[in-house]
């Protein structure tokens, strides 16, 4: 089992920055791949970015590709996701997800923070 500690959700306006952390325990954090889904309301769960933890292969959603990067401190068992110049359809519950098997993660999800872009 995997525990998350997730922050850094918010509103911001659009062209913003924020950064989101997820803090883990119960595994080796070295050995799991790491992931952000978002879910906004009446819309599909879908991933934004992945990070694999065999060999570091990143994976980012089209729509956030050269805005957002995901990053790991192995140390700090945390994972980041560095969002900037956030759109008003950047608006979500995002999640923190790990996975010591499958690429994009998908087994251990946290409880989600609240990101909302608008003016």
């Amino acid at each position: 089992q995997v525990q998350f500690a997730e922050s850094g959700g918010g509103l911001v306006q659009p062209g913003g920055s924020l950064t989101l952390s997820c803090e883990t325990s119960g595994r080796t954090f070295s050995r799991l791949s790491m992931g952000w889904y978002r879910q906004a309301p009446g819309k599909e769960r879908e991933v934004v970015a992945a990070m694999r933890w065999t060999d570091g292969f990143t994976y980012y959603r089209y729509s956030v590709k050269d805005r957002f990067t995901i990053y790991r401190d192995n140390s700090k068992a945390t994972v980041y996701l560095q969002m900037d110049g956030l759109k008003p359809e950047d608006t979500a519950a995002y999640y923190c997800v790990a996975d010591p098997t499958l690429f994009p993660p998908n087994q251990y999800w946290g409880q989600g923070t609240q990101v909302t872009v608008s003016s």
